[in-house]
C-alpha cells in the first residue's frame, strides 16, 4: 500500500495536463479579445464604407 501511495505522489501526468490546459485557456482568452477589438474596427472601417456608397 505504501508503494501504491509513493507512486501517485510522484506521479505528475495530470499536472502536465492541467499546465496544457491553462495554456490553451489563456490562448483562447488572447483570440478571443484579439477578434473583439479587430472586428469593432473592422464593423466601423464597413459601416463608412457602406454610407459613402448609399449616398452616392
Amino acid at each position: 500500500m505504501k508503494a501504491l501511495i509513493k507512486r501517485f505522489k510522484a506521479d505528475e501526468d495530470g499536472a502536465t495536463a492541467i499546465e496544457y490546459g491553462l495554456i490553451a485557456a489563456l490562448i483562447a482568452v488572447a483570440i478571443i479579445a484579439a477578434v473583439r477589438a479587430v472586428g469593432g474596427t473592422l464593423s466601423t472601417t464597413f459601416g463608412d464604407i457602406n454610407t459613402e456608397l448609399s449616398s452616392e
